[in-house]
């Protein structure tokens, strides 16, 4: 399995990095959902259905709008 390199802006716009294992590179929904359960572990379970068909990423949405954490980009890690 390869590790992917998920580097993104907190709150305080400050660049964090988490790194996922997955055999294909992780989608920005993928990536945003590990974010949150880092960030926010109490919100982890939060139902976003609402969104559901609406949005393409309803993860990332929320965090970018709720928090103001943005992903800048998801790459194999070295």
């Amino acid at each position: 399995m390869k590790e992917w390199e998920v580097i993104f802006a907190d709150q305080k716009g400050v660049p964090q990095s988490l790194l996922l294992k997955s055999e294909h590179l992780p989608s920005e929904e993928d990536a945003a959902r590990a974010i949150r359960s880092k960030l926010f572990p109490l919100m982890d379970e939060l139902d976003l259905n609402d969104f559901q068909d609406r949005k393409p990423s309803p993860t990332a949405l929320w965090l970018k709008e709720q928090n103001g954490v943005i992903i800048t980009t998801i790459h194999e890690a070295p």
